[in-house]
């Protein structure tokens, strides 16, 4: 039986006439992710029609989701809101702090001891509030979601970037920062820009080679890293109803990497076979009832140009398997294409590790249809030249697929299989190399691949494809190796070719499992104790951040002016930073340290205005900020975009930086920065980028008149005595600037319980 059954009934209940009064006041027949977003107002049915790409909408998630990395902060915020329960089911997923280097048994164990800490405060946490608790070793949040909270129609937000994995089960899923958890978590409305929509029609069917993870890296090609930002990507046609349910999770988690609000399939079978599968027939039979409001109107497929803002169209039985890479996960390479590549531009071809599964692929059919390839290489005697690593998504998965003879299949050439978390995907890897400045290659099956994100080396070439792809790529060691057309020498000498790999949707024998690791709170957990340790390194509880003095800026100093792609992992990276995530002040050491400095190129290396020297990032703002000196950082295209955490926008605010100004940002940041109290603001005109000088002092004039739609001044003094007056934009709305005049949002929910 499914978690939370009643609520997912009451959402269907209420669907069908909210749905209807939106038909009417929009006046003409709606696509499934308008049926989802109007179905959550919060106003409840709708009253007027918002517009796409420009209205602000307030909505009532359903549900929210956490993993421990983030969980810290939105918890520690959460606190100070003086809510006695959460008010949305709500859980927290133990993911991200397991770091991968032996074993999954040993690496689970050292992550125990090590965490204890924050673990103990996590799970304090949750039994206090009322919210469910996934032990270490439980699996990935996302994975884990989808097997047990996801549900067709539903509207659930999560504090990690890849929540739209949950589209797969036909839900709107978004990623957010810890502020908005903690709203929604304490019974407020959350706020989204109503976003555009694309849409994407399949035809056809994939066979071979080609996978659901194909379908994501050639439409991540043709969009870019923000080709979908402000966009729900919905998905549609008899190729997608041929996928499977675990598949579409797959195209909608990397469907962050384009920069999309969300992306989602409509209710079809595959998705009620899953859910059957894992134990919730209950939830298929209800979405079955309400079948109609899971889809889009047939107008709309009918016609789907009229209805979509862009369209994108794609045969499933032409699409080649595909490797995107290095270093952005936009560069999409066709398989028949990407030796030469490799060639032209002199990447390393000796392979040296093969990864597979992260959130985005780690479902049982992922691990079948790798362990079909794997499975090849032992019957045809071929040893695997490059190091193999394959992690579960999930305690149901692994126990599942070691019953099957799976995770056997796969040690048998050499894989080890890790713990069931995040690990090599966001940088929890002790990977052991002779030499880390020397040029290497990786590929692996997870989402993202920007420089030093699985091993905090700037040489690695990261390049990502599905998880068949990855597992030849590993028995061959061979970049320029195509398992489509060439042969491999086996160890007896003979030429020997990989067949297509094979996969299973659904294991025969059902899941099953001893432990999922789920720990469900105390019904009464007003006389639970939360403890923090005041001399901890680890957490940290929060002060308030201060409100605004209600003048101009004036004074400001530029801390950095960011070149190129700075992404949240070059704001506030993640790697052996994680263990500070619960304590604020500690984690900001890590503030900025990746980006690239306009003015000398060098990481973590700016200018000090008031001494002249040149110090790191954090310490220099540490300076100015003891001296009461604000600042300023300025930046590039898409600033902030990838992984959804607030502490890229928490560092700055708590070390003194009073804006970032950039040529455009990634959605989640951008209000992340908001909620935090910050200024985010853009170039009227993004060529003003190049009249930021080093020694610049900057006012920020016209914030006694901050108002929706109107621009502010900024006033960039030179060093020379010159000075040059720019146009900054924004995008503030009235209880946005509210959230900016009091110093936060959590400042204004603090004032309303008087907390």
């Amino acid at each position: 039986m499914a978690f939370d059954l009643d609520m997912i009934k009451g959402v269907y209940t209420r669907m069908e006439e909210r749905i209807d009064t939106a038909r009417n006041v929009v006046g003409r027949p709606l696509t499934l992710a308008e049926k989802i977003l109007y179905s959550h107002l919060w106003e409840g049915s709708a009253s007027a029609a918002y517009e796409r790409g420009k209205a602000y909408v307030d909505f009532a998630p359903d549900r929210v989701a956490m993993q421990d990395a983030t969980a810290q902060m939105a918890l520690l915020q959460f606190m100070q809101a003086g809510r006695p329960q959460v008010a949305v089911p709500s859980t927290v997923h133990c993911d991200h702090l397991i770091q991968a280097e032996v074993g999954a048994a040993e690496d689970l164990q050292i992550a125990k001891t090590k965490n204890k800490e924050v673990y103990d405060f996590l799970a304090s946490v949750s039994n206090k509030y009322g919210i469910g608790f996934w032990k270490p070793g439980a699996g990935i949040i996302h994975q884990v979601v989808l097997e047990n909270y996801a549900f067709p129609g539903g509207m659930m937000i999560g504090t990690d970037s890849h929540t739209p994995n949950a589209g797969g089960l036909g839900m709107i899923a978004i990623g957010v920062g810890g502020a908005d958890a903690s709203d929604v978590m304490s019974g407020l409305a959350w706020e989204l820009k109503m976003p555009r929509l694309i849409g994407v029609k399949l035809t056809g069917k994939l066979s071979g080679w080609a996978s659901a993870k194909d379908v994501i890296l050639w439409v991540a090609g043709q969009l870019t890293v923000k080709g979908g930002t402000g966009y729900v990507v919905e998905y549609f046609g008899e190729g997608a109803e041929s996928l499977s349910c675990t598949g579409k999770g797959t195209i909608c988690n990397m469907g962050a990497e384009i920069g999309a609000t969300t992306s989602i399939f409509a209710y079809d079978d595959k998705m009620a076979d899953y859910l059957r599968s894992t134990d919730r027939a209950d939830v298929a039979e209800a979405a079955e009832a309400a079948k109609a409001n899971l889809r889009s109107d047939d107008e709309v497929y009918e016609n789907p140009a009229l209805y979509y803002d862009q369209m994108i169209e794609l045969d499933l039985s032409t699409l080649e398997p595909h490797v995107n890479g290095p270093f952005t996960p936009d560069l999409a390479w066709p398989l028949s294409k990407f030796a030469q590549a490799v060639k032209e531009n002199n990447w390393p071809e000796r392979l040296e590790v093969g990864l597979i599964g992260s959130c985005t692929n780690s479902s049982y059919e992922d691990m079948t249809r790798a362990a079909s390839v794997a499975g090849q290489a032992s019957l045809k005697n071929i040893k695997a030249k490059a190091e193999f690593t394959i992690t579960p998504g999930s305690e149901m998965v692994r126990f599942t697929a070691e019953r099957d003879g799976i995770l056997d299949t796969f040690e048998k050439i050499g894989g080890v299989v890790l713990a069931n978390a995040c690990g090599p995907c966001i940088g929890q890897w002790a990977r052991h190399m002779d030499d880390p400045t020397r040029k290497n290659s990786i590929i692996t099956s997870f989402n993202r691949n920007f420089a030093k994100r699985n091993d905090g080396n700037l040489s690695t070439h990261a390049f990502v494809a599905s998880p068949e792809i990855v597992t030849a790529f590993a028995i061959a060691g061979d970049l320029t190796f195509n398992p489509m057309t060439d042969t491999l020498k086996n160890e007896d000498g003979q030429d020997v070719m990989l067949d297509e790999p094979q996969g299973i949707e659904l294991p025969l024998k059902g899941f099953d499992v001893e432990d999922a690791g789920y720990q469900a709170p105390a019904a009464d957990g007003s006389q639970v104790q939360v403890l923090v340790d005041p001399e901890s390194d680890r957490l940290q509880l929060l002060d308030p951040f201060k409100e605004w003095e209600g003048t101009d800026l004036k004074g400001l100093k530029l801390l950095i002016k960011a070149k190129g792609k700075c992404t949240t992992d070059h704001i506030s990276m993640a790697g052996p930073w994680l263990k500070y995530r619960g304590h604020l002040d500690n984690i900001s050491n890590n503030m900025l340290i990746g980006a690239v400095n306009y003015f000398n190129e060098k990481s973590n290396l700016v200018k000090n205005q008031l001494s002249g020297a040149y110090g790191e990032v954090p310490a220099t703002q540490r300076i100015y900020k003891a001296e009461g000196i604000g600042s300023i950082v300025v930046g590039d295209e898409n600033y902030g975009e990838g992984s959804s955490r607030e502490h890229a926008a928490m560092e700055p605010r708590h070390l003194g930086v009073r804006a970032i100004l950039v040529k455009s940002f990634a959605r989640i940041h951008e209000t992340n920065l908001k909620k935090q109290g910050m200024l985010a603001l853009t170039f009227a005109d993004p060529s003003d980028y190049e009249k930021v000088q080093e020694d610049d002092t900057i006012d920020i004039v016209g914030l006694n008149s901050f108002e929706p739609g109107r621009s502010l001044t900024v006033v960039l003094h030179h060093s020379d005595g010159t000075k040059d007056e720019i146009t900054v934009n924004h995008t503030y709305n009235e209880q946005q600037i509210k959230w900016f005049q009091a110093g936060s949002a959590l400042n204004i929910i603090r004032k309303s319980v008087g907390a």
